[in-house]
């Protein structure tokens, strides 16, 4: 059985966002009776693997919490939610599963701005585990084999849903259908309105008498310019299509392309 115990991570030593504290009084106001940890530099090891060192070093908080979110779950067992996460009902049915977890939201507009997207499991929109389940060990000896640098130097960016579908496939899951599922060692995965009924790209929410919880897509692994850059080109895809779109959002970022190059070229060389 899963404990009624709510973590959630938080590096880098920034006050939470406004957001974040709304999303967390929520959990409160839903699960009344539940212990909530929050995992900081002040009671969680970030040296103890690698990979996540190396976030940590280069200030990329959320891959940091990627690592984290698995292992602390894995040790204590319970349920982790990122703090961008809003609670609209109770979380006591899912704490009789093994472990659970949802699918991610895929909107249709990805199919218009021609973009290839993975059908993918997600951690950070919520999901639970008994203590000490084989998955969750499979995943953090994964991590022990990657690394965050690309074999050029660049930072290894790949989004930790990858990572978790990739080993949920080795348990069962069938990743071509985005539905109720029920894998080997009783891990239930649930379908994306419950977890992800809001679209990360036009902010669409679709709430149904299936919805728990609602990932607000705060996309913290992006700085503002990338994300204010996202913005533009998903809102004007959807209003005059992707070709448009895309020629558009190419010449207004090129000064924050030519200046990441520059400082990327800088960095190399020092």
């Amino acid at each position: 059985m899963i404990p009624k115990v709510i973590h959630y991570c938080w590096f880098g030593g920034n006050p939470l966002p406004e957001e974040a504290k709304r999303c967390i009084e929520s959990w409160k106001k839903y699960c009344p009776d539940y212990k909530i940890i929050e995992w900081n530099e002040n009671n969680y090891d970030v040296n103890s693997n690698e990979y996540m060192k190396a976030a940590y070093k280069e200030k990329k908080w959320a891959f940091v919490s990627d690592y984290a979110r698995i292992d602390v779950v894995y040790k204590y067992g319970g349920i982790y939610m990122d703090t961008d996460v809003e609670l609209v009902k109770e979380l006591d049915s899912f704490l009789n599963d093994r472990m659970y977890c949802g699918w991610e939201m895929r909107d249709p507009l990805l199919d218009k701005l021609g973009r290839s997207y993975e059908n993918s499991v997600a951690f950070g929109l919520g999901f639970g585990a008994e203590k000490g389940h084989p998955a969750l060990k499979k995943i953090l000896d994964l991590y022990d084999r990657i690394s965050f640098y690309n074999e050029d130097g660049t930072l290894n960016l790949m989004a930790c849903p990858h990572y978790q579908t990739e080993i949920l496939k080795e348990y069962g899951l069938d990743d071509t259908r985005r539905t109720y599922q029920h894998l080997d060692a009783g891990i239930v995965v649930y379908e994306e309105e419950v977890f992800s009924p809001k679209s990360p790209l036009t902010g669409k929410t679709t709430i149904t008498n299936k919805t728990v919880s609602i990932h607000q897509f705060s996309m913290t692994w992006i700085n503002a310019k990338e994300r204010k850059l996202q913005n533009i080109e998903w809102n004007l895809t959807e209003r005059f299509g992707y070709g448009f779109a895309h020629t558009v959002t190419k010449i207004i970022s090129l000064p924050y392309r030519v200046e990441k190059k520059i400082t990327k070229i800088v960095k190399k060389s020092q």
